[in-house]
């Protein structure tokens, strides 16, 4: 695997470094980590996602969605059955696990359903009004003059 100097952008930049963090972070991501659950993220609008996770097996008590700062954190554990069940093959998959994705920021969950063992989980960006962009005005030389005078 490549190694990256993310340096230049610290010299050049103010306030990026989250940016760096975050690539930083992505590049020295064990390749081996869990696939289990598998899941989708789409994007459903212009600010609106999705995030569906694969959960045969758990019920809506098993499952815990938490949103921690910029984290969706995602768990499950099944309770453990003391019936004597002999399994010929067990193909079904239910070990607990913790998923966990980086949100940016401004981004919240909007809601979650549970539905033919999958869990979905909406987001929404939500920009607050201070950081849209907006347009600003320019004065000629006329309307300077103006004002003066009404001064």
């Amino acid at each position: 695997m490549r190694a990256y100097d993310f340096s230049p952008l610290y010299r050049a930049t103010v306030g990026f470094d989250r940016v760096a963090d975050l690539m930083d972070r992505v590049m020295t991501n064990d390749v081996s980590s869990s696939t289990y659950p598998p899941y989708n993220i789409e994007k459903t609008d212009d600010d609106a996602y999705r995030i569906s996770v694969a959960v045969a097996g758990f019920s809506e008590g098993d499952l815990t969605v938490e949103q921690r700062e910029n984290a969706l954190v995602i768990s499950a554990k099944k309770a453990e059955a003391d019936d004597d069940k002999t399994y010929l093959h067990r193909g079904i998959a239910t070990r607990a696990f913790q998923k966990s994705f980086h949100l940016a920021d401004h981004v919240r969950v909007s809601g979650a359903s549970h539905a033919d063992g999958m869990l979905h989980i909406d987001l929404l960006r939500e920009v607050p009004e201070a950081l849209k962009p907006r347009t600003i005005e320019i004065a000629g030389a006329k309307t300077l003059e103006a004002k003066a005078i009404e001064a």
